[in-house]
């Protein structure tokens, strides 16, 4: 089962680590992996809340214009194949 975390999760357990506790004892209370515990801090090393917030959001929104663009460059394949063919 996949388990989200929020952001204010997130920065508060990077926050303790660099408090000085342990990351495997983080990633034991999280019920995650000290991998994750070391992704999340090379991710969001130096960020408030409101920062990381931003930043997921920034990578929704460009997940939905990578999707448009491919979407609009399948179609213009598509015009393309129709056009080229003589009828």
């Amino acid at each position: 089962m996949k388990k989200r975390f929020t952001d204010e999760q997130i920065v508060k357990a990077i926050t303790r680590m660099k408090n000085g506790t342990l990351a495997k004892d983080i990633a034991r209370e999280l019920g995650v992996s000290q991998h994750t515990i070391y992704a999340w801090k090379k991710k969001y090393s130096n960020m408030t809340v409101s920062e990381a917030k931003r930043l997921r959001e920034l990578e929704h929104e460009n997940a939905r214009l990578k999707r448009l663009v491919a979407d609009q460059a399948l179609n213009i394949e598509v015009l393309k194949d129709i056009n080229s063919k003589k009828w």
